[in-house]
C-alpha cells in the first residue's frame, strides 16, 4: 500500500524557536520583581523552554508527522513475499490489513526471528548458530505460511490526531520502533517512527 507524502509536513524547525507567548508565560511563572541578572535569566529561558516544549508536544499529532508512503501487506501475503518486500523496501516492520483496510497486525523482524530460531532466538546471529546446529534451513518450517500465522495481534496504532506526548509514551511503554496511523474509521493513513519523533 503506498500513499502520498507531502514533504511539507516535514518542516517544523520554525516550531521549535521559543514564542513571546512562551517567554510572557514564564515571567508569569516567576513570583516577585524581575531583576535580570544571569541567574533570572536562565530561570526564565528554562521556564519559557519549558513552556515550548509542552506547546510542541501537545501540538504536533500523528498526522503532522508521520510517514504517510507506507508499505503495508494483507493478512493472506505469503511469508515469503513479505520477506521479499520488507528487504527491499529496507523496513524492518510492516502493517498487516485485513480486507476492509484495518490493520489487524504488525509483523516485525523479531516475529520471523521468534518463528525461525525458536523462543530462544533474540537476535540474527542467534538464528545464524541455531542454522548452523541444526541440519537443513530453519525457514522451512513458515515457508508456506501467510502473514497472518506470524503477526502481532492486536495491533498497538494511533489515532491521526495522537500528540507527539502519546506518541513518545507509547513508543517507550510498549518499547516498540513504529506504530501505524489510523483514522477515525480505523483504517490505515500512516506510520509513526521513532525516526520520526526525533525529527519532530
Amino acid at each position: 500500500m503506498h500513499l502520498s507524502k507531502d514533504p511539507s509536513q516535514k518542516k517544523m524547525s520554525h516550531d521549535l524557536e521559543i514564542s513571546d507567548k512562551d517567554v510572557y508565560e514564564a515571567m508569569k511563572d516567576i513570583s516577585g520583581y524581575l531583576d535580570i541578572t544571569p541567574g533570572d535569566l536562565k530561570e526564565l529561558y528554562l521556564h519559557a523552554y519549558s513552556h515550548a516544549l509542552r506547546r510542541i508536544t501537545e501540538s504536533k499529532k500523528a498526522i503532522d508527522i508521520m510517514t504517510r508512503d507506507v508499505v503495508a501487506v494483507e493478512k493472506n501475503t505469503p511469508l515469503k513475499l513479505v520477506a521479499k518486500l520488507m528487504a527491499e523496501k529496507g523496513v524492518s516492520g510492516v502493517p498487516v490489513l485485513d480486507t476492509g483496510r484495518k490493520v489487524a497486525g504488525v509483523i516485525s523482524e523479531k516475529d520471523f526471528l521468534f518463528r525461525m530460531g525458536g523462543k530462544d532466538a533474540r537476535s540474527f546471529m542467534s538464528v545464524v548458530a541455531t542454522c548452523l546446529k541444526g541440519k537443513g534451513c530453519v525457514a522451512l518450517s513458515i515457508r508456506e505460511k501467510k502473514a497472518e500465522d506470524i503477526m502481532t495481534s492486536p495491533a498497538v496504532t494511533l489515532i491521526e490526531d495522537a500528540t507527539l506526548l502519546d506518541i513518545t509514551n507509547l513508543l517507550r511503554e510498549k518499547n516498540i520502533n513504529r506504530i501505524p496511523v489510523v483514522n477515525r474509521d480505523d483504517k490505515l493513513t500512516g506510520i509513526v517512527s521513532r525516526g520520526d519523533v526525533l525529527e519532530a
